[in-house]
């Protein structure tokens, strides 16, 4: 690893005295591997890996597991297909908090800085039924990756927007919930990127402390009262991380929520907040920082009036297209150009909304592509957990064949059950194939493609 900055050890030094010689030897050990199934696709851990490659289970995240080693996650069909999510530990604690603060009834959650996508697959498969997710992303490249994470998760629940924090001040307490992972100065990365080492200055700890400040003073008011914000962090900085939430309780009156039980390692922060550290000689995972503030006043949403289009009203479901969905009357269809897709009902004037206000790069499911009146199932349907599997001719595949499809290259043509065939590996969906009788054509997209060599 590279040298450490001199202002950041000594820093260090002073924040854990008698374990600063512990913590430094940690940032020079291999991190950690883990992964979080996907419960909407349930297959079990032994199918996805060898006996002697699993490890412990992650104490404070069900279906979350360590790995003795890592596997060349890219070559692994499984991963291609949302069977798991690989993330780092630490920040699964989220599940825990989620376990604490989440009401039974539905709820409306933002994932505000939410690219790559760990957090929001994990609170996509944590809400309780009937509830959705604006998973929102400010830079558009990242933005791009977040939605494809999103739709190999498969569900449908979940909104993903390309958005900066300010424009969403029409939205006045419209979230139950609003994680905020928030830009930072990286150092609990360090371990793990490098890259982070070289980045860090002193000045920027600054100017990512007034960058965290200026998001949450954004979006602070689209919480309802009495709603939760989660705040974390990867880095150590106190500047970034006490600070900010006392800042957040000083001068919003918000209340600090304190997280029980704790598991072992977990280190309470130095304030008057409830905040909580992970360090890597403690726990096995990365440095990261997180706190929750519940609020104590405000506004109360008022939805508006949405324009409705009467010029262009929800489609009808062709028949073909029905039938590929598992629970229809519990989606309300919608026409992009000539996609076809479906939201939830009960979601459905609340992402009219969005829609109006945001830049929506992705929302429920997109299930066909309407082309001369015939319907081309897309690429998000056969990764879709509520994909009715009885009504599709599955073509299910060896390591080999699927990760030949993942290339989007040609795979051996089976005899013809049907014009589609969906390509399955371990039983979940991979994407689609068209029969031509002689030959398949392959519709994976091509930017998913695999580019590595297969071994």
């Amino acid at each position: 690893m590279n040298t450490l900055p001199a202002l950041f050890e000594e820093r260090m030094r002073k924040l854990l005295p008698e374990e600063s010689e512990a913590f430094f030897a940690a940032l020079q050990t291999e991190p950690p591997v883990s992964i979080r199934l996907n419960p909407g696709k349930p297959v079990p851990i032994s199918r996805l890996f060898p006996d002697e490659q699993i490890g412990l289970p992650v104490s404070w995240c069900e279906s979350a597991y360590y790995l003795k080693s890592r596997p060349v996650f890219t070559l692994d069909p499984c991963l291609h297909s949302g069977t798991y999510y690989v993330q780092e530990a630490s920040s699964m604690f989220l599940y825990h908090i989620f376990g604490q603060i989440l009401p039974a009834h539905p709820v409306r959650v933002l994932d505000l800085c939410a690219a790559p996508g760990g957090k929001s697959t994990l609170i996509a498969s944590r809400l309780s039924s009937g509830s959705l997710l604006v998973a929102n992303e400010v830079i558009r490249s990242r933005a791009g990756i977040l939605k494809e994470n999103m739709i190999k998760w498969g569900t449908s629940h979940v909104v993903v927007t390309n958005n900066d924090p300010a424009d969403f001040h029409h939205l006045k307490g419209a979230f139950d919930i609003i994680v905020v992972d928030a830009p930072c100065s990286g150092e609990g990365m360090f371990r793990k990127d490098p890259g982070a080492i070289q980045e860090w200055n002193e000045s920027n700890l600054q100017l990512c402390s007034e960058r965290q400040q200026r998001i949450l003073a954004d979006i602070w008011p689209c919480l309802k009262p009495g709603g939760f914000l989660v705040y974390s962090t990867c880095t150590y900085n106190p500047g970034e991380n006490e600070a900010i939430l006392e800042r957040l309780i000083r001068k919003y009156g918000a209340r600090s929520i304190e997280i029980a039980p704790l598991f072992p390692g977990i280190v309470p922060g130095n304030s008057t907040a409830h905040c909580y550290h992970f360090y890597p000689h403690r726990i096995p995972g990365e440095g990261f920082f997180t706190g929750v503030v519940q609020k104590t006043e405000g506004e109360e949403f008022r939805a508006g009036k949405v324009r409705k289009n009467t010029k262009h009203p929800p489609p009808l479901l062709p028949g073909d297209i029905r039938a590929y969905i598992r629970t229809p009357e519990y989606y309300r269809p919608y026409a992009k150009d000539n996609i076809i897709g479906v939201i939830p009902e009960q979601h459905s004037e609340f992402i009219q909304l969005l829609e109006a206000n945001l830049h929506i790069l992705y929302q429920g499911c997109e299930i066909a592509e309407i082309i001369n009146r015939k319907s081309k199932p897309l690429p998000s349907l056969a990764l879709w957990q509520g994909l009715n599997k009885a009504n599709c001719a599955l073509l299910d595949t060896d390591r080999m064949t699927a990760l030949t499809f993942l290339k989007k290259e040609d795979i051996p043509v089976p005899p013809k059950t049907a014009e589609w065939l969906l390509v399955t590996y371990h039983g979940q969906g991979l994407g689609w194939c068209k029969h031509l009788g002689n030959r398949l054509n392959n519709y994976y997209p091509k930017e998913w493609r695999i580019r590595m060599t297969i071994e």
